[in-house]
């Protein structure tokens, strides 16, 4: 098996627990459904937030779906000018046999133009 990295990203329409926790947890259960995923083959989880996020961990969500064995970590976003707001990030570091281009990275919500907004940057 080898390591390799899922990304998703989905947004929150303000700063609360109980919105960031639905976000995060739709958005936990959208990547492990669209991969498969088994919760004991990920090495590490990886949250983040943009600044204007402050009212709840995202990992709270993975732990009340039990994720109690597997290692999590939460940090804030760069707080760029051209970042995007309300927006809440995560890197599931996997052990798995799929090749990189098997893997399906799950954008929810307004983070669906993430990818849009940073072909433009480069």
């Amino acid at each position: 098996m080898t390591v390799r990295g899922v990304r998703g990203a989905t947004t929150v329409t303000e700063d609360t627990r109980e919105a960031i926790l639905d976000a995060t947890t739709e958005l936990i259960n959208e990547v492990v459904a669209a991969n498969e995923i088994d919760k004991d083959d990920l090495a590490s989880v990886q949250f983040t937030t943009t600044m204007d996020l402050v009212s709840e961990f995202p990992a709270v969500a993975a732990r009340m779906l039990g994720w109690v064995h597997v290692p999590l970590m939460n940090s804030h976003e760069m707080d760029v000018p051209h970042g995007f707001p309300r927006c809440i990030r995560v890197l599931m570091m996997w052990n798995t046999d799929r090749a990189p281009q098997d893997i399906k990275h799950i954008y929810l919500r307004d983070a669906v133009n993430l990818r849009a907004k940073q072909s433009k940057l480069t």
